[in-house]
């Protein structure tokens, strides 16, 4: 098998430029298509003037916080690229001095970042956009609703697909093509665009997520158990605050930490592709490195044609059923799709077996959310369950929430594992990073149904607060409820996905640091392995205290407004929100520096004082409690969220009701593990991850400390 293979299916003389331009193109695609979306949003009527105010209060506050967020991470990355570019790029041996290298791994790290911070604002924009124009579609139809709001997620899919595909095929060609380096030449330093990537998902997701929590707590803590006012009340000063945190956790947050995903996936399987050796040609290794391009571009084609087939009749309220018929299609295309290429591009004798493992990626993706749902839905006997053990209270809520947490673990752990069995049979390791991409493959889709929650919730807020019909709050419940479902599966499938590439990136990172396997007799190795293990606990810490900290200062500025402003519980007036929009952005932008700062210098210490072997330990202890722990968290903060949702529609004497304020406080302790601190422990091992790949060269294989014992 040589690279003919390709010059004969693109018709072309110089494979691989020409593979990126196809490539490319795909993303740019994914580009026209979410701005055909964003304009069809805009075409839609955005209801009367209360409606419009609320909306842009939510929009105003939403881009305030983005903008502060933005400048720390912006400084963060001129900080973070300089350290590149020095100790990579240009070098700090004496040999160097005064010779400045080529920014490679600098640029790609910058490139990474602005496409990820780019990602998020169309994010950001488009839902705030779209939540008052959902909102006003619900006083015509839950179709529409659905319509409208799924429109805003498709284009923050579409967006984060094309920005991350066109940036790594922009940056793989500038290298291959004006500076004329080999394909693992360019590699390398591309690595830096997943580190810049990861470095915003970090921050937007940790940043994103205390903000919201902080926001979500005090207005339900002091609204709904305190007050006794429903939820979204205009009288509750936190209300404002709590709908723009539904933006910038679940819009922004988590469409940076799947970007990361996404490019990081392909880098990864890039990387360990140019390692095969399946005919002896050299050949391989670049058709191999290709392959995952290939992929993405198929999936952003299939993605675009399953967002077609979301609707639902007249009458209907099977908004989880539409949503799957999207999914289903486009996984069933990228399979088809994905047989061709491997049938067309690979040796005979390992086409079936990378097939393979890109169809149990695939699938087990799919698993992995359907057994989330299963454990996070209303409509299932688990919350149900939970639900019931409000009858007794909030501690019998708290036992069985993190219950079913823990249990919720085995099940998708089976699923990976066999997963990796079937991939690792079918292509060695390169079928295990492979497998990562089939998984992301439909992520323009995947994201649109994830991204689509928050927009209904803030449907639902405003009509709550512009006091439209009951009939119109009753169809954007149904959207909420839905979204609440689908962002529990977008988490568990986020954290699958961690796993698969993790082990892909540390597959690369055995090949860089050039070491055979991970000697746990060995004590520095030992050493890392616990410390690995230990890094999720400490992160997880440090996000759950910023979250209580935030949240005491809201509940406080809260409860000042309705005790010293009058008329505010009668509703004569409104509350101080934009004091509460700041309390919450100001405690989100303070509290995510130190957690950042704590995953980005762990492997760099250890790297350098217990050496290579060490380093891979610590990657490997990190991957399983991260993986486990962000599993049981997210899950069990979805089943209190969703076990509220299920007492609130009537069941179990409704709101108000002993139940309820029980299932509440289940809520609130869920809210941080589900939004805050579990979503982020994904990013968390990716980033280590990443980081020992990229920094790998600057380690002595034993390490400061082996060299004084």
């Amino acid at each position: 098998m040589t690279l003919d293979a390709i010059r004969t299916f693109l018709n072309a003389s110089t494979p691989i430029t020409s593979s990126l331009l196809v490539i490319g193109s795909a993303g740019l695609l994914a580009l026209l298509t979410a701005l055909v979306f964003r304009i069809l949003i805009s075409l839609q009527g955005t209801g009367t003037q209360k409606m419009e105010q609320i909306a842009a209060q939510i929009r105003s506050g939403a881009m305030a916080f983005l903008r502060r967020e933005y400048m720390v991470i912006v400084l963060f990355a001129l900080i973070a690229g300089g350290c590149l570019y020095i100790f990579l790029d240009t070098g700090l041996s004496y040999a160097r001095i005064g010779q400045w290298g080529m920014p490679y791994t600098a640029g790609s790290f910058g490139l990474g970042a602005v496409c990820s911070l780019l990602a998020g604002f169309i994010g950001m924009r488009t839902a705030t956009a779209a939540n008052v124009r959902t909102a006003q579609a619900a006083r015509t139809s839950l179709a529409l609703a659905l319509r409208v709001s799924f429109l805003s997620g498709s284009t923050m899919g579409m967006a984060v697909v094309g920005l991350g595909l066109l940036g790594l095929t922009g940056g793989l060609y500038y290298f291959l093509d004006i500076e004329h380096l080999s394909l693992a030449e360019a590699l390398t330093p591309l690595t830096a665009f997943t580190f810049g990537a990861s470095s915003v998902a970090l921050f937007a997701r940790v940043g994103g997520g205390i903000y919201t929590k902080a926001a979500d707590v005090g207005a339900d803590l002091v609204g709904k158990v305190e007050k006794n006012i429903p939820e979204d009340d205009p009288r509750n000063p936190a209300v404002i605050a709590d709908n723009v945190g539904d933006n910038v956790g679940d819009v922004a947050g988590m469409g940076a930490d799947l970007f990361e995903s996404y490019v990081g996936s392909i880098l990864a399987t890039m990387l360990v592709g140019l390692h095969v050796t399946w005919t002896g040609d050299p050949g391989d290794a670049e058709i191999a490195a290709l392959l995952p391009l290939f992929l993405a571009a198929l999936g952003i084609v299939a993605s675009i044609i399953g967002t077609f087939v979301v609707r639902i009749g007249k009458g209907s309220s099977n908004v989880q059923g539409a949503l799957k018929n999207g999914m289903f299609l486009s996984s069933v295309l990228v399979l088809i799709g994905a047989y061709f290429f491997c049938q067309r591009l690979l040796p005979a004798e390992v086409s079936m077996g990378v097939f393979y493992a890109i169809t149990s990626g695939l699938i087990a993706g799919v698993i992995i959310g359907m057994l989330t749902e299963y454990y996070t839905s209303q409509n299932y006997g688990p919350v149900r369950q939970l639900a019931d053990s409000t009858k007794t209270g909030a501690a019998t809520v708290m036992i069985s929430g993190l219950a079913l947490g823990y249990l919720s673990t085995f099940l998708p752990v089976v699923v990976v594992c066999i997963a990796l069995a079937v991939s690792f049979s079918g292509g060695g390791m390169y079928g295990v990073a492979i497998s990562a991409v089939g998984m992301l493959s439909t992520l323009g889709y995947s994201l649109a149904i994830d991204a689509f929650g928050p927009v209904a919730d803030n449907a639902g807020g405003i009509a709550e607060m512009s006091k439209l019909p009951a009939q119109v709050r009753t169809r954007t419940d149904v959207l909420d409820s839905a979204g609440n479902t689908t962002a529990a599966i977008g988490k568990g499938f986020a954290i699958g996905v961690a796993g698969f590439m993790c082990l892909a990136l540390l597959a690369a990172y055995k090949e860089e640091a050039g070491i055979t396997g991970i000697d746990v007799s060995k004590p520095f190795t030992l050493v890392g392995i616990l410390l690995g293990g230990m890094l999720p606990f400490l992160f997880s810490s440090m996000t759950m205290r910023a979250v209580g900290r935030a949240a005491m200062a809201m509940i406080e500025e809260v409860r000042r407004q309705f005790r010293d402003i009058e008329g505010l519980m009668e509703g004569k007036v409104l509350g101080d929100s934009a004091r509460c929009v700041a309390i919450s952005t100001s405690a989100a932008i303070r509290e995510m520096i130190l957690p950042g700062f704590l995953v980005i210098v762990a492997p760099l210490i250890v790297g350098y004082l217990l050496g290579r072997e060490a380093l891979g330990g610590l990657l490997v202890g990190s991957l399983v409690t991260s993986i486990l722990m962000g599993m049981s968290m997210a899950n069990s903060g979805g089943a209190w969220d969703n076990a509220k949702k299920f007492i609130e529609a009537g069941n179990l004497g409704g709101k108000g009701s002993d139940s309820h304020k029980a299932a509440v406080v289940g809520d609130t302790v869920g809210d941080p593990f589900k939004d805050t601190s579990g979503p982020s422990l994904n990013i968390l091992v990716k980033l280590l991850h990443i980081i020992a790949v990229l920094t790998v060269s600057l380690f002595a294989m034993d390490g400061a400390l082996a060299t004084m014992f």
